[in-house]
């Protein structure tokens, strides 16, 4: 029987913190959440530790290099979605300060699914379950799993 591995839950350090779990929220997208967490360890290096500046400077030349190591998870679509959203998340440092200020800042939409909702809006491969995922494990207020639809 398969046993189910539910994420930790802690408020990231800092804006990369953030983006590393978003990033694991576009990668989880179709596959069991022990591949990911497997594999995990060799996207650090190969995304810059999620150092948000760098990702967002990568180019088609870097996704080509990533898609040769069998380390990865080798999705060029989602790989390309983490660069985008790192593009995205340095306007939003521009607009809120921080990553983290943006996202504490939803909160004022009260619902969940408003959150949920603007959250796919914003960023690249972040559907329902990855937003959910995603606030999940930044320590957001998330419902049970089973009324995540509300």
């Amino acid at each position: 029987m398969y046993e189910y591995h539910i994420p930790p839950r802690k408020r990231p350090k800092d804006d990369n913190g953030y983006f590393e779990i978003l990033s694991q929220s576009v990668f989880q997208a179709g596959f069991s959440w022990d591949v990911v967490r497997r594999k995990w360890p060799h996207f650090r290096p190969a995304f810059h530790n999620f150092d948000i500046e760098k990702v967002a400077l990568m180019t088609p030349r870097d996704v080509a290099r990533l898609m040769r190591d069998e380390r990865l998870i080798r999705n060029s679509a989602k790989m390309i979605a983490v660069i985008e959203n790192g593009r995205i998340i340095r306007r939003l440092q521009k607009e809120y300060g921080s990553f983290k200020a943006f996202i504490l800042s939803q909160r004022k939409l009260r619902s969940y699914a408003k959150r949920r909702t603007a959250l796919v809006k914003t960023f690249r491969w972040i559907g329902p379950t990855g937003a959910y995922h995603f606030f999940w494990c930044v320590g957001e207020k998330v419902p049970e799993w089973e009324q995540r639809n509300e």
